[in-house]
């Protein structure tokens, strides 16, 4: 757990692993973003349900953290190490443009530079009037060129390595 004040307009709260009891507000708040939201109906059609979320986080390669301001999730990024994947960032919608993503980005790199051989890689819509769009530029990532068959675009990192970087205090 840690205390981030990362970026200027991050409130008070805190950054922390993601625990078996944040699995229902992790589905709420994917529920809630402001851009892309998918219902919990729509993520068991994928495969990604309470259980299998929870049987992933058990697994050595999967990381997920949470950002949480007076008890509750705001944001939570989770990452795959066996692939080099970032596998979600979201942000409750009403919360964006706070710094929350960014912390929570920098923390799942960290652990994808530390942990795998595999170039840092997620998927993202690739329409430019999403938010994601431009966040993920300017914070390194650039198209690889390979869409998949939801029309999401693959972006790779090709930022700073982050895993000797200090985390924030």
């Amino acid at each position: 757990m840690s205390k981030i004040s990362a970026h200027p307009t991050v409130p008070a709260g805190r950054l922390r692993a993601a625990e078996a009891r944040d699995i229902p507000a992790m589905f709420h708040l994917r529920a809630h973003t402001a851009d892309n939201p998918i219902s919990q109906a729509r993520l068991a059609e994928l495969g990604i349900t309470p259980d299998s979320l929870l049987l992933q986080m058990q697994t050595p390669s999967y990381r997920a953290w949470v950002w949480e301001e007076q008890d509750r999730i705001q944001a939570f990024c989770a990452a795959e190490a066996s692939q080099g994947e970032v596998l979600v960032l979201a942000v409750l919608a009403g919360h964006e443009g706070r710094g929350l993503g960014r912390a929570l980005l920098q923390e799942a790199l960290r652990f994808l530079q530390s942990s795998c051989s595999h170039q840092p890689w997620l998927m993202a819509g690739q329409d430019s009037k999403l938010r994601s769009h431009g966040f993920y530029r300017r914070l390194g990532w650039q198209p690889s060129g390979r869409v998949d068959g939801h029309g999401d675009e693959e972006l790779v990192y090709a930022g700073a390595t982050l895993a000797s970087t200090p985390k924030p205090s």
